[in-house]
């Protein structure tokens, strides 16, 4: 009797653990100090490894290793050959609606931006849909602003079910949710979500979001708990470099990682790295990302999981993106629009934020087949819906 309660204190005590349990055990300062506290010598034994822990990532995201930048990417590109092949798969952002009751201090769509407000209705998600798809995307990233009276799960719920019998892939990057609003979007259709931190450095988080749901920085940390015990197909994580040292950022984004895949091991997780980018009259990055940091990132990561999906996104330029595509990355946008309704309905709309790579999805698939690789616009086969649908029908 004593051991079956101590068995069920154990679950219970699991249900409630998340990330922020782990997190609060880590100083920002001290954890990057550790970073450029890091040597020559930590860099040459973490590049020597075959499975690396966070210490060996510190070392790999520490000025230490800007001299190994070679080595990184000759090993980043081989572990990326050897794990995903010569594939990388295409994806296309759609945004569904720039409303947002957050003020936000870096974004087009803050609340106190006075800008004219879009959501689309059924028949301008269609025309959009319809736009993709002759490109050829059959993986779609719906996005909105955090406005939940206007575009809560209601609204997200109607846009899965009008779009899901179109693509393979449906992701979404909204406002966070509670697990029980997952659930019920995961059985309408939803397959991955994205939900990014902004920053780790929960004083200066504040400073950015001082209105809002958003300004809760620790629901907004506790996110990808709730979509791991919902069930959900694969969680992207990332940090807006810009906002906080990328270093720092970059070490609790690869903490947190470690502690989803030990703790919902069967889901699928995706790392992205935005840029802070200019929108009218936004935020001035506080700490520069250079291309070359950039890179290092982006190698470290792969070297420390050669099975995370490495997303990268039109924000960077046509050059970075040609160079990344081969060392790491396995996933790509193309001919994106951060505006409701950019595609075909409104696209004089205002932007999120401002693109860098602005080549049409022809021109970008012909890039990537000169180098060799092979695109990928589905890798997702819809039995999860169907199987959804039979099971309604079966009852």
């Amino acid at each position: 009797m004593m051991l079956a309660n101590k068995t069920k204190r154990t679950i219970e005590k699991l249900k409630t653990n998340t990330f922020k349990t782990i997190f609060n055990q880590y100083n920002w300062d001290e954890t990057l100090q550790s970073i450029f506290n890091k040597t020559t010598a930590d860099v040459e034994r973490a590049l020597l490894k075959n499975k690396l822990d966070l210490e060996d990532f510190k070392a790999l995201i520490s000025p230490a290793a800007k001299p190994f930048l070679e080595q990184m990417a000759q090993k980043s590109r081989m572990l990326t050959k050897k794990r995903f092949g010569n594939t990388i798969q295409m994806y296309a952002p759609m945004y569904l609606s720039n409303e947002c009751q957050n003020i936000c201090t870096y974004c087009g769509f803050s609340f106190t931006n006075k800008i004219p407000r879009k959501t689309l209705t059924d028949d301008e998600i269609l025309k959009e849909v319809a736009f993709l798809k002759k490109k050829g995307f059959d993986h779609i990233l719906l996005v909105t602003g955090e406005a939940n009276k206007t575009v809560g799960v209601n609204y997200i719920k109607n846009a899965l079910t009008l779009i899901r019998s179109h693509f393979s892939n449906i992701t979404i990057e909204v406002q966070p949710l509670d697990q029980q609003e997952y659930e019920l979007l995961i059985k309408n259709g939803l397959y991955a979500v994205l939900v990014y931190q902004e920053t780790y450095h929960q004083q200066e988080y504040k400073k950015h979001h001082p209105k809002g749901k958003k300004s809760n920085f620790e629901y907004r940390l506790d996110t990808p708990d709730r979509l791991g015990k919902a069930g959900i197909h694969k969680i992207g994580l990332g940090a807006l470099f810009g906002l906080e040292d990328w270093r720092a950022d970059s070490f609790f984004t690869a903490l947190h990682l470690k502690y989803l895949q030990k703790t919902y091991w069967k889901t699928k997780y995706s790392i992205s790295f935005p840029r802070l980018r200019p929108y009218s009259g936004g935020l001035e990055p506080k700490v520069t990302m250079t291309d070359t940091d950039l890179v290092q990132l982006i190698c470290a990561f792969r070297i420390l999981d050669e099975d995370v999906e490495l997303s990268m996104s039109t924000r960077e330029s046509e050059v970075f993106r040609n160079n990344i595509v081969n060392l790491g990355a396995t996933s790509i946008s193309a001919e994106s629009k951060t505006n409701p309704g950019g595609y075909s309905v409104e696209p004089q709309s205002l932007e999120q934020f401002e693109i860098s790579d602005e080549r049409s999805t022809e021109e970008i698939v012909t890039m990537l087949k000169n180098q060799g690789l092979e695109v990928v616009w589905k890798d997702w086969e819809q039995f999860h819906y169907q199987k959804f649908e039979v099971s309604k029908k079966i009852t």
